[in-house]
């Protein structure tokens, strides 16, 4: 029988990892491939092209239906997505791209970052108590992050970071991976909190708390809502509160009322008083009315006082902060209230704050820490780039998408990732994310900071040459 010959594997350098990749395989990152004896990019290079329809039509180099024109400018932008990676970063970028715009020659370095110092924030918008701010988040188990502070209609969460990639043990570290690459990659990834809720997030869709879809985001806490709509009740129904976790509104005490000539009626409501009008903590965070644990709203209510305007047949509105919960209630002879159809007149006014609501979306915010030893894939001089990005001189973009650097020592970057390329994100098995990056600057601010001058090539060139990690390139609508 004859002996089978042996496969030939080679090393991939592009991460840490340093796999053997038999001919015909992919590496464990899923990015890179041995073909044929070399190491390649399994995605191809990504062109951002303002002339291509939308959708990924590629538009061959070279083709027949080429018109022979020089691609550069503001026309094309090429991307880090699909170009390979610094690693090992004493090497320069993948690409480094010379274009003109507008007369001026411009220097867009291109590269595939591995991250370990990177994580995610998740804005989700509910009312819906998730959990207590420093709760731990898990998916599938593991410890993944933590819910941090609530902004004005949304919770928000912290996922990922160094601590959670590398700092616990390999599940936490693959869960956590995991799970970010998902939420980058704009997938659904369902967490859940210790204390509180299961929540499946997704960027750019809503919300599913508990298994129930949300569907709006409130429109402002109780007290905003009594500013905004005290007109729309004056003369129709004698008190209104507004029921809120955060600040419970109740319109005959509010300035907005007292402006109208909003007669006192003896309400009296249980929890903290802050201004008139303005209640906090009137129940604990939960599912129910307005972010509360409430399912009956009257539970908030102190007996009312005849002297302060209490009598019999006055009538009360209860509202949630999304117009969802609503009630309307009718004092009897003993000053308690006793629910009662909502008159017509006051619908319109339930339906113009569930119309004021904005959509209840999912927002994913990539964060990463874009120093390090990348930066020699840039220049020489590590500490110009990170000076030149600090002081404007340098654009960072995230596969074309414009970046927020944060102020401060290093380059600290976030960026919606519904803004960037699909598909944009990767992993290697460290764990670590990877994402497209580019600094774009001037070629005289370029060659000032060191940069490397001798690498720099035009569009046409590489589209016609290709890379160090192969020569696939495919073009896609710019925003």
């Amino acid at each position: 029988m004859a002996e089978r010959g042996r496969e030939e594997k080679i090393r991939c350098d592009a991460c840490p990892v340093m796999c053997y990749i038999a001919p015909g395989k992919i590496g464990a990152c899923d990015r890179y491939a041995n073909e044929d004896g070399r190491i390649v990019r399994c995605d191809p290079l990504t062109i951002l092209d303002r002339r291509v329809a939308k959708g990924d039509a590629v538009k061959p180099f070279l083709g027949p239906d080429w018109d022979g024109e020089v691609l550069g400018g503001e026309e094309v932008f090429v991307s880090g997505v699909g170009a390979g990676t610094t690693y090992p970063d004493y090497k320069p970028a993948p690409f480094i791209v010379s274009r003109e715009v507008e007369g001026a020659d411009f220097v867009t370095v291109v590269t595939e970052a591995i991250y370990s110092y990177c994580g995610v924030k998740v804005k989700i918008d509910t009312d819906r108590h998730l959990g207590h701010e420093a709760a731990t988040v898990r998916a599938g188990g593991e410890a993944v992050g933590h819910v941090t502070t609530s902004e004005y209609g949304s919770q928000m969460l912290s996922l990922g970071g160094v601590d959670h990639l590398t700092g616990g043990g390999k599940p936490e570290g693959r869960a956590t991976c995991d799970a970010l690459l998902r939420l980058c990659n704009r997938e659904a990834v369902e967490l859940e909190i210790d204390d509180g809720a299961t929540v499946v997030v997704q960027a750019g869709q809503a919300p599913v708390v508990n298994g129930q879809l949300e569907e709006r985001m409130r429109v402002g806490c109780g007290s905003a809502t009594i500013g905004m709509f005290a007109s729309q009740w004056h003369g129709l129904v004698d008190e209104v509160v507004v029921v809120d976790d955060h600040i419970t509104g109740v319109v005959s005490e509010h300035q907005a009322g007292k402006v109208l000539g909003w007669p006192d009626t003896g309400i009296r409501i249980k929890g903290r008083r802050s201004t008139p009008g303005r209640y906090f903590k009137v129940a604990e965070p939960g599912q129910g009315w307005g972010g509360t644990d409430l399912d009956d709203p009257l539970a908030i209510l102190n007996p009312w006082l005849e002297k302060k305007g209490a009598r019999p047949g006055l009538t009360l509105l209860m509202v949630s902060t999304t117009g969802e919960h609503h009630g309307y209630y009718v004092l009897d002879d003993d000053l308690r209230p006793q629910e009662a159809a909502l008159p017509e007149v006051l619908k319109p006014s339930v339906e113009l704050i569930a119309e004021n609501c904005e959509p209840a979306l999912c927002t994913v915010m990539f964060q990463a820490g874009a120093g390090g030893s990348l930066r020699s894939g840039v220049t020489q001089n590590p500490v110009k780039l990170t000076r030149s990005v600090q002081a404007l001189k340098t654009r960072v973009t995230c596969g074309g998408a414009p970046a927020f650097v944060w102020p401060g020592g290093g380059i600290t970057l976030m960026v919606d990732v519904l803004t960037m390329p699909e598909g944009s994100f990767g992993h290697v098995p460290t764990p670590a994310l990877v994402a497209p990056l580019e600094f774009t600057l001037s070629r005289a601010d370029y060659r000032a900071l060191g940069g490397h001058d001798a690498a720099v090539r035009t569009v046409s060139d590489i589209l016609k040459h290709g890379g160090e990690y192969g020569s696939a390139v495919r073009f896609v609508e710019r925003d």
